[in-house]
């Protein structure tokens, strides 16, 4: 067994021994308060809880079967939350072929670009050319009705759910000297602190919150759950250096960056909701929403965590 896959059985086992924990726990809760399914709020925790389970197998799967499956995985994720943002856009029949064009086109190619490893192209297809590309295809249909708001909007909805969330898998695709294999650990640092984060933030705002942070945009994120949240995932973080080519005073501050994008990601992604007057971005993920709903902080802090690394870790 590789030393790859030997950090990798114990993360998997870490992540186990958290999600069995929180089983327990969301079952006895349940029993004690829940037991004929009548308390919401334990309701919805075990429904988090089942799909977190789901998830991190999906996400498992995905790094056993290597590059191809951590690129069509991303792919999917790309894909569905593409769809979950424009179901709340204002787009018009003739924006039709540009949307397919988005959908068929554009996302497909920006993976392929991973696979090949283009990363001078990558980095620049979508916010160049298919940022031209788009408003060309709905012009020529003769539409001018909210023209620009149209077009912004579909602009943002690729600049989001694919390029950004394409830094992800786009992580395996850095060569840093002495850590040659094991990209897929960088992926699931990144993974596991963000995510952390938010349940953190989630926690700490429900023992001590007491002060909103943006009640307009979320009335669960609390000053108290921030502070706590980001401190203790930048300490767990620090923690997890060995699967990463940093030290541990990197780490922890690698850490405390991607959560702190995480966070002001979820809460751009709440304005968009707020301003379209709806709580969640799909029913795609029971207990969480839709799958924007739970990778907002991701795909927020991906392009900062890609771009750092590669800046000071990835010569060349």
């Amino acid at each position: 067994m590789s030393s790859t896959q030997f950090d990798m059985m114990v993360l998997v086992l870490g992540v186990c021994g958290i999600l069995l924990t929180a089983s327990f726990v969301g079952q006895i809760l349940e029993r004690r308060l829940s037991p004929d399914g009548s308390n919401p709020a334990i309701e919805n925790l075990n429904a988090r809880i089942n799909a977190w389970w789901v998830m991190a197998i999906l996400i498992a799967i995905a790094f056993v079967a290597g590059r191809i499956g951590v690129l069509l995985l991303f792919g999917f994720c790309s894909f569905a939350a593409l769809r979950e943002f424009v179901t709340l856009t204002n787009t018009r029949r003739a924006d039709h072929w540009a949307l397919a064009t988005a959908f068929f086109v554009v996302l497909p190619l920006q993976y392929v670009l991973l696979w090949i490893e283009d990363y001078e192209i990558f980095s620049v297809f979508i916010p160049v050319y298919a940022f031209l590309l788009m408003p060309i295809i709905s012009a020529v249909r003769g539409d001018t009705q909210h023209f620009l708001v149209r077009i912004a909007e579909v602009q943002w909805a690729l600049m989001i759910c694919v390029f950004c969330a394409s830094h992800v898998p786009a992580l395996l695709t850095l060569h840093i000297p002495g850590y040659e294999g094991r990209n897929v650990l960088l992926i699931a640092f990144l993974v596991i602190v963000v995510q952390l984060s938010d349940v953190l933030q989630y926690i700490w705002g429900k023992m001590i919150g007491r002060t909103k942070i943006a009640p307009r945009l979320s009335p669960s994120k609390t000053v108290e759950g921030f502070v706590g949240g980001i401190a203790c995932a930048s300490l767990v973080g620090a923690g997890l250096w060995w699967i990463t080519p940093f030290s541990p005073l990197q780490a922890g501050a690698m850490a405390f960056l991607i959560t702190l994008m995480g966070f002001f990601g979820g809460l751009v992604m709440s304005a968009i909701k707020r301003d379209r007057g709806v709580k969640d971005w799909g029913h795609l993920i029971d207990g969480h929403g839709g799958l924007i709903d739970r990778l907002d902080s991701v795909v927020f802090s991906a392009p900062i965590f890609f771009h750092l690394t590669r800046y000071f870790w990835s010569p060349g």
